[in-house]
């Protein structure tokens, strides 16, 4: 017979009736203890940039209106205002000439790349820079050469008066130089007396591009 004076009974926990901390291991409170942390590191970062975003007297920066025309060609040449952005330096000369060789599907639109011209004037003027510091050329070739013949000629060839008629005569009197590649024009069929009064007839536009370079005007592809 056993002796139930020697029998020891092993009591059992019930883990329902023990605190949930007690349960927790060593790792799986490091763990909540980081993502605490990261929360905290999270919130901070938000805080920063929220406060980066205000001027320096607490206001909000002002928010994007659209695009903005003029000062120096007026209703074209589109642009936006970029506070703060690099910009050209004031009071330093600029020369640059600009190669337009491409032109849209419609002879209706206006060539884009010839009002990127106004676009440059516009928005350096509108940022500070002096109009009489930038000089400013195009080369026109290629699919562009048909932006160069006056109303008659464009009227005559493709049935419509030539969209960038109005462009071309506010950037000769904003002082821009616009030359057209006599190669695109011959290999057109387009003859001398029928380009735009703005127009100076060039060998080519290799060569301006070439002597204007060595002259020192920077070139924007």
């Amino acid at each position: 017979m056993i002796s139930a004076g020697k029998i020891k009974i092993k009591q059992q926990v019930n883990p329902m009736t023990v605190p949930a901390t007690s349960l927790q291991s060593p790792k799986r409170q490091a763990i909540r203890l980081v993502k605490a942390l990261i929360f905290l590191l999270a919130a901070v970062v938000l805080v920063s940039q929220a406060r980066a975003s205000e001027g320096a007297d607490g206001s909000k920066p002002a928010a994007n209106t659209g695009p903005k025309m003029g000062p120096v060609i007026t209703g074209m040449g589109p642009y936006f205002e970029i506070p703060g952005g690099f910009n050209l330096q004031p009071g330093v000369h600029y020369r640059a000439v600009m190669d337009v060789s491409d032109g849209p599907e419609s002879p209706a639109d206006l060539n884009r790349g010839i009002e990127s011209a106004a676009r440059f004037l516009n928005m350096h003027a509108a940022s500070g820079i002096a109009a009489s510091d930038m000089e400013l050329a195009l080369v026109l070739h290629g699919g562009a050469a048909k932006a160069a013949l006056h109303n008659a000629a464009y009227q005559q060839r493709f049935g419509s008066d030539n969209p960038n008629d109005a462009l071309l005569r506010a950037l000769t009197g904003a002082g821009v130089k616009i030359y057209l590649c006599g190669q695109s024009a011959s290999f057109s069929g387009f003859a001398a007396e029928e380009t735009h009064p703005s127009i100076t007839m060039a060998l080519s536009a290799m060569t301006v591009l070439t002597r204007l370079q060595i002259e020192g005007w920077a070139l924007l592809p």
